[in-house]
């Protein structure tokens, strides 16, 4: 992968990471400097540790499926995708605080990287710098839930549900492009 395809890659995995730092912004009364940066600091680590872990469980296996690598990379970011479309539509009003404290965002940090666990399996069976990768990962995501808080302070949830979509769709034509060239039908 090249370092545009991480970063696309990077900011779609960042999509769930916003929608919850826009829901944290949404609850602020005034916007807070600090705030943001924690819940973007917790978001960025996780989003970037978890590819890390995907990865080494990746290699565990990778040389028993080798053959077929292209199409788990295509399922599992189908998949990831295919989740993140259905949220999208999905209109159920999270109840949103804009505590920052140690449990909740742990809890939130977790479940937003979830699927950057299964996209470091993914890494496994790609040419990828891994370090490069998630520090890139990491980073974008830091940068976008920061941007998410002061989002969501400022208009409320209206991007929310767009910014799930739009994620999805990237993570889907992202597997597709790698299922693609694997297969020899596309070659860029």
């Amino acid at each position: 992968m090249n370092i545009f395809s991480i970063f696309i890659l990077a900011v779609a995995l960042s999509m769930d990471a916003f929608a919850v730092s826009v829901c944290k912004g949404l609850a602020m009364r005034r916007f807070d400097v600090k705030k943001a940066l924690i819940i973007g600091a917790w978001f960025g680590f996780f989003q970037a540790l978890m590819p890390v872990i995907g990865y080494y469980l990746g290699t565990t296996f990778v040389d028993k499926i080798r053959a077929i690598d292209h199409w788990v990379v295509f399922i599992l970011l189908s998949i990831i995708g295919g989740s993140m479309i259905k949220e999208s539509f999905d209109h159920d009003d999270e109840d949103a605080t804009a505590t920052v404290g140690l449990m909740e965002m742990l809890f939130l940090a977790i479940s937003t990287s979830i699927d950057a666990l299964a996209v470091g399996i993914t890494f496994s069976f790609l040419n990828v710098h891994l370090f490069r990768a998630v520090s890139l990962i990491g980073i974008t995501t830091f940068i976008i839930s920061v941007f998410g808080v002061k989002i969501g302070n400022i208009f409320g949830t209206k991007y929310k549900s767009r910014a799930e979509l739009c994620g999805g769709i990237i993570l889907i034509l992202l597997g597709l492009h790698v299922l693609l060239g694997d297969l020899g039908i596309i070659n860029f």
